[in-house]
C-alpha cells in the first residue's frame, strides 16, 4: 500500500483473498507495535466493484432473506498517491497489557497487568517511575456467538466482585507455557491460576455480554442461547486456530444455459411439451415424440422441468442444490461446453477414454478437462470455537450461529478466483452397487458411531448432520488423487482445492481445480496431467494402501475417546491429510478403507483388489 498525500500512512497490509479466509470483521491481528480486530464493513473505506453471479447471490438472498444484497470486492488501496484512501479499519484490541518490566516474585517471573487507560500518551506503562513498552496480553474471553471481549481480570483475580485497585501482576513459572503454570496476582495477595479459566462447566469468566468490538466500542447485544438462558464466557487465546473461522459459500461459474434451454423448450412446446404436470412426464415424451427428442437433447429432464414450471406459473417442487446445478452441466452430453477465448469464465471438453478400460479406470464414467473456470467465493459471517459448516451439497447449512458482518448487512466481500481443473467421474452404477455391500454397511456403522459420539460432545452440534458414506469415499479418494498428481502438474498441493459431488439422483465426481485472483491457475498442468489420468489414479491406490503409521492408521477406531478423532477412518498425516486450504471440509470424514483395502479392513474397499 502507498501512502496518500495527507493520510496516515497504513499499518498493515494484506491480500484481497486473506479477507475472506483470514481476516476478515472480527478477526484479530498483530501488528508491529498492537494488537487490533478488523473493523465490520460500516468501516471500511473505499467500495469495491460489484462481483456478478447471479446464482451464488441468489442463493445468498435467499438464505439470509436480503432481497437487495450485493457481492464486491474488498477495497483496495489505490496505486497512486491522488487516488482517496481505501483499505479496512481496525480497532485496538484487546485493551489490557503485559508491561515489559521483569521482576523475580512469588515463584516466578511476574508483570505488571495494566489497561490501556493506565498508558500515557507515548503508549508507555509507568512501573517504578519508569516508562516500559507494553504488549497486548495474549489472553481474552470470547462466546459460541461470535462476541469477545478483555476478560475482567481484576473480578477474575479476587474471584469475585472486589473493589481494590492495586497493582495487577501475570506471574510465569517455568518455561513451558502450560496455564497452570501461570496465574493472576493483585499485590493485596490474591490470586487465580489461569487453567481455572478454562472449567466451562463452573462458568469461570461469567456470562457473556454481547460485546461485538468489530463494529465500534460501544457495540453490544443481547446474548442468549437458543433456549433463552445467558451463555458463558469461553477462555480463549488470541492466537489459536479457533479464534476466528469465516463462514463462507462458493460456486463454480456455469455458462448461461437458459437462452438456449428456453429455445428448446420453445421448439417443442406445441408437440406436447405444454401440458406435462411432472418431470416423468418430460421423460416419457422424450423417449415416445422424435420432435421433442430432437428439440430437448442436451439437455437434462430436471431443468427442462423447472422451465415447464416456470412458464406454467408454478413453483419447482425440488430446488437444485449449487452442486447439482454444476454437477448437471459437467454430465450433460456434450463434448464440449463453454468458450474456447481468453476472456472465457468457463470451457471444458470430455477426455476421450479407452473403449475397454482396465483396472481402476474400468470404474470410472468420464474425465473432463475444465480448461477455465472461475469460483467467486463471498463471506457471510464468522464464528469462534466451533467451525461453520456448509451442507455436502454446497448449500449453506449452518449448525452454529454466525457473527454479523456489519451492523446492517447491504453487501458481502467476494472475491473470484480463476483456474482449471479436471473432473473424474465414478460410474454410478458401481458406487450404488458398492454401497449395498454388506462389509461396507458394517464399515458406515462404524464410521456413523464416530460422527455420533463427535456429535454429542457438543450443544452446537446436535444438527449437524453426516455427509454420508459415498462422500466420504470421493473426499478419501480426492485427497489420494491430489497428492499424486501435485507431484507432476507444476502446481503445489497447497494450490489445488477440491470439490466433492456426490449425488444420489445425479452420480459422483472429484473436481480437482486451482484458483488465483489473477490468470496464473490458469497455466494448463492440471490439464496436462489429466491426459495421463490412468496413471495418476493407479499411482493414488498403490499410495493409499500403505500407511507410514499403519498398523495403528488403519486400526483406528472412530468412536475411540482415547484417540479422539471421531471423524476420521483410516486417516493421519501420513496418508490422507492434507493442506487445510485444499481441503474443502477441514480434513475430516476421511476414511482411505473406502477406497483401497488395507491391512485392518480387506473387504470394504471401492477399489478391489487387483484393480
Amino acid at each position: 500500500m502507498s501512502k496518500t498525500q495527507g493520510q496516515p500512512r497504513p499499518q498493515g497490509e494484506v491480500r484481497q483473498s486473506q479477507i475472506i479466509s483470514t481476516y476478515g470483521p472480527g478477526a484479530l491481528v498483530d501488528m508491529a507495535e498492537h494488537s487490533v480486530i478488523i473493523g465490520g464493513l460500516q468501516s471500511w473505506r473505499g467500495e469495491g466493484p460489484l462481483v456478478h453471479e447471479d446464482r451464488l447471490l441468489s442463493a445468498l438472498r435467499a438464505r439470509l432473506e436480503l432481497p437487495r444484497l450485493e457481492l464486491r470486492s474488498p477495497p483496495q488501496q489505490p496505486d497512486r498517491d491522488a487516488g482517496p484512501p481505501a483499505g479496512l479499519r481496525a480497532f485496538v484490541f484487546p485493551e489490557w497489557f503485559v508491561a515489559q518490566h521483569e521482576e523475580q516474585r512469588w515463584g516466578g517471573v511476574a508483570r505488571p497487568l495494566v489497561h490501556a487507560r493506565g498508558l500515557d500518551k507515548g503508549s508507555k506503562a509507568i512501573v517504578n517511575k519508569r516508562r516500559v513498552g507494553v504488549v497486548p496480553i495474549r489472553f481474552v474471553q470470547a462466546c459460541i456467538n461470535g462476541h469477545i471481549s478483555d476478560i475482567q481480570w481484576r473480578l477474575f483475580a479476587h474471584d469475585g466482585d472486589s473493589d481494590c485497585s492495586r497493582l495487577l501482576w501475570l506471574v510465569e513459572r517455568g518455561t513451558s507455557g502450560d496455564l497452570a503454570a501461570v496465574e493472576v496476582r493483585c499485590e493485596c495477595g490474591a490470586s487465580r491460576g489461569l487453567n481455572t479459566a478454562t472449567l466451562q462447566g463452573a462458568a469461570p469468566l461469567g456470562f457473556c455480554r454481547g460485546r461485538q468490538p468489530w463494529l465500534g466500542g460501544s457495540a453490544y447485544e443481547d446474548c442468549r442461547s437458543e433456549n433463552g438462558q445467558p451463555v458463558p464466557s469461553r477462555f480463549l487465546v488470541r492466537h489459536a486456530t479457533n479464534a476466528w473461522f469465516g463462514s463462507t459459500a462458493s460456486v463454480i461459474h456455469i455458462p448461461d444455459r437458459m437462452g438456449k434451454l428456453k429455445k428448446a423448450v420453445d421448439n417443442a412446446w406445441d408437440s406436447g411439451l405444454r401440458n406435462t404436470k411432472e418431470q416423468s412426464q418430460i421423460a416419457m415424451l422424450r423417449e415416445l415424440v422424435p420432435a421433442i427428442k430432437a428439440a430437448l437433447e442436451g439437455f437434462d429432464t430436471g431443468e427442462v422441468y423447472v422451465e415447464v414450471l416456470r412458464r406454467n406459473g408454478l413453483e419447482s417442487r425440488q430446488t437444485r442444490s449449487v452442486k447439482e446445478v454444476e454437477l448437471e452441466t459437467f454430465l450433460a452430453q456434450q463434448e464440449e461446453f463453454g468458450e474456447e477465448s481468453p476472456g472465457s469464465d468457463f470451457h471444458a471438453r470430455r477426455l476421450q477414454l479407452p473403449v475397454s478400460a482396465v483396472g481402476p479406470m474400468a470404474l470410472v464414467d468420464r474425465v473432463v478437462l475444465v480448461h477455465r473456470l472461475r469460483e467467486v467465493t463471498a463471506l457471510l459471517g464468522f464464528t469462534r470455537f466451533e467451525p461453520p459448516a456448509t451442507s455436502f451439497n454446497g448449500e449453506l447449512d449452518l449448525p452454529v450461529r454466525r457473527a454479523e458482518l456489519a451492523r446492517e448487512i447491504k453487501w458481502l466481500p467476494a472475491v473470484e478466483n480463476r483456474g482449471e481443473g479436471i473432473l473424474l467421474v465414478l460410474k454410478k452404477e458401481a458406487v450404488e452397487s458398492w454401497l449395498n455391500r454388506p462389509a461396507v454397511r458394517k464399515r458406515h456403522a462404524q464410521l456413523q458411531a464416530g460422527f455420533e459420539v463427535w456429535r454429542s460432545a457438543e450443544p452446537l452440534r446436535k444438527k449437524a448432520e453426516a455427509p454420508g458414506l459415498a462422500y466420504t469415499m470421493l473426499h478419501s479418494l480426492s485427497h489420494l488423487l491430489l497428492t499424486a498428481i501435485s507431484l507432476e502438474c507444476g502446481y503445489s498441493a497447497s494450490a489445488i482445492r477440491e470439490r466433492i459431488y456426490a449425488s444420489s439422483q445425479l452420480g459422483y465426481a472429484i473436481l480437482l481445480y486451482t484458483g488465483t485472483p489473477d490468470a496464473e491457475g490458469t497455466l494448463g498442468g492440471l490439464v496436462q496431467v489429466a491426459r495421463r489420468i490412468d496413471q495418476h489414479l493407479k499411482r493414488a491406490i498403490e499410495a493409499g494402501r500403505l500407511c507410514s503409521n499403519d498398523p495403528v492408521c488403519a486400526q483406528h477406531l472412530p468412536d475411540s475417546r482415547e484417540e479422539d478423532r471421531p471423524l476420521h477412518g483410516a486417516a493421519c498425516h501420513g496418508c490422507l491429510l492434507i493442506s487445510e486450504t485444499s481441503c474443502e471440509h477441514r480434513n475430516v470424514f476421511l476414511d482411505r478403507a473406502l477406497v483401497v483395502p488395507t491391512v485392518d479392513v480387506a473387504n470394504a474397499a471401492f477399489f478391489e483388489p487387483g484393480q
